[in-house]
């Protein structure tokens, strides 16, 4: 389970201090698929960065089942981010001069895998993209970049994957196909977490959560799972 208790999260802009994130609350079930929705602005992504572990609070806790992440070392953090969380964004981030194989293999090297390249392929396969292993991302259409984006987050095995508007750059079709297999790694047991302004992929997440002004809203709305 992940809980959060009144983290609160700022930011210098200028001479003032820019408040976030307003004393957080959550209590996320293990295999749960979460939307996580609000306005531009109401702090989704800066919270979505902090259990990723690519950030920290100012304050509050953060926990992955028993361990504290809130007081967790910057090495410990690198460490939860490498082996337990899968990421995947809007705009791909993956490395231009790497082919497709080389980019889902990259989480592995991290660790200090000796032969990532076959549990990489493995990846690959589940997306659907074993026959565009030694394309690089310009070789690409922006569905199957994004499907190599999703290889990369599962390729570890993680038990938590965050989304920050990862269908953004994509058309309606291939929204679904990629939505598609979000469900399908939420079958299998992940924890998903897709920070979203669109309501329709909002519906396909078994809870939403809204956030306004570094907020939570006071009660969760459940959307029909698609």
């Amino acid at each position: 389970m992940i809980t959060t208790h009144a983290l609160t999260k700022s930011y210098m802009v200028g001479d003032e201090r820019l408040l976030v994130l307003r004393g957080i609350d959550l209590a996320i079930e293990h295999g749960s698929m979460i939307a996580l929705t609000g306005a531009s602005g109401s702090g989704k992504s800066t919270l979505m960065n902090i259990l990723g572990c690519l950030d920290v609070a100012d304050s509050g806790e953060y926990r992955i089942g028993d361990e504290l992440i809130s007081a967790a070392s910057t090495d410990r953090l690198a460490e939860l981010r490498n082996r337990y969380i899968g990421f995947v964004f809007q705009s791909f981030n993956l490395l231009p001069r790497m082919s497709a194989l080389e980019n889902v293999a990259l989480p592995l090297r991290y660790q200090g895998v000796s032969n990532p390249l076959p549990i990489a392929m493995s990846a690959l396969e589940q997306v659907g993209l074993a026959d565009r292993q030694y394309h690089e991302p310009n070789q690409l259409s922006g569905g199957q970049r994004q499907r190599v984006a999703i290889a990369r987050a599962m390729v570890n095995n993680p038990s938590l994957i965050l989304a920050d508007e990862p269908t953004g750059n994509l058309d309606s079709t291939t929204t679904l196909d990629i939505m598609g297999l979000f469900k399908t790694l939420h079958q299998q047991g992940r924890t998903i977490i897709i920070v979203t302004h669109e309501p329709e992929i909002a519906e396909f997440c078994q809870q939403q959560l809204v956030m306004k002004d570094g907020q939570i809203m006071d009660h969760v709305m459940r959307v029909t799972t698609l």
